[in-house]
């Protein structure tokens, strides 16, 4: 019998304490029923394409976990298949941490959250760096985000999951702000407007 997808963060231990804490029968039943999703979904797609944030985790050789947020364009991660997806790596503080891991572990988790509809989805995979590759380079670079692309990163998907809304804080894009109050302050302007007109029409 294939294990559930699950099983990649349900561990015997994670399993034993769900036990013990009374949430191993719910999750038995999705067990039961495959597990988590893992392949790429409209659903995941749709939702991939409006992050323009990210977070990646990996662990070195010995398992010492580290934790990098990456960041470009909306939807700079995309799918590239059904089990595939992958961004372009701009140059940041030059540290490598991530890629150092990656040569050694290829394990990979990437945390995406929507702070405005307040979801969250959680990626299990594996990961490596594709150097030197301008045809993927290319399909992943939007050509007006002014940055120059290190390399690529490829993720290939094991197991997906989202979460529930329970403390994610509402916060709202600086664009979406700005859109919202440019409509508004288009409105005010036209119904200041009507009303100096309707002023000078009384006193007329």
């Amino acid at each position: 019998m294939t294990n559930p997808t699950s099983d990649v963060a349900f561990t015997k231990t994670v399993k034993a304490i769900q036990s013990r804490r009374g949430s191993r029968a719910s999750y038995e039943k999705l067990e039961q029923r495959g597990g988590w999703q893992n392949r790429v979904t409209p659903e995941l797609v749709a939702f991939l394409a409006q992050r323009d944030s990210m977070f990646l985790g990996t662990a070195s050789g010995d398992g010492r976990p580290y934790i990098q947020h990456r960041g470009g364009p909306r939807g700079f991660l995309r799918a590239i298949d059904d089990r595939t997806l992958a961004f372009a790596d701009f140059k940041g503080n030059r540290q490598y941490i991530s890629l150092g891991n990656l040569a050694e572990n290829d394990r990979a988790f990437i945390f995406l959250i929507d702070h405005q509809n307040r979801r969250r989805f959680k990626l299990w995979g594996r990961a490596r760096v594709v150097e030197g590759d301008a045809e993927l380079l290319a399909k992943l670079v939007d050509p007006a985000y002014d940055a120059q692309p290190e390399q690529a990163i490829v993720f290939t998907l094991e197991a997906w999951d989202k979460n529930c809304p329970q403390h994610i804080p509402v916060l709202l894009a600086e664009d979406d702000v700005r859109d919202a109050l440019a409509d508004s302050n288009a409105r005010i302007a036209a119904l200041e407007g009507e009303n100096h007109a309707l002023r000078a029409s009384l006193s007329a």
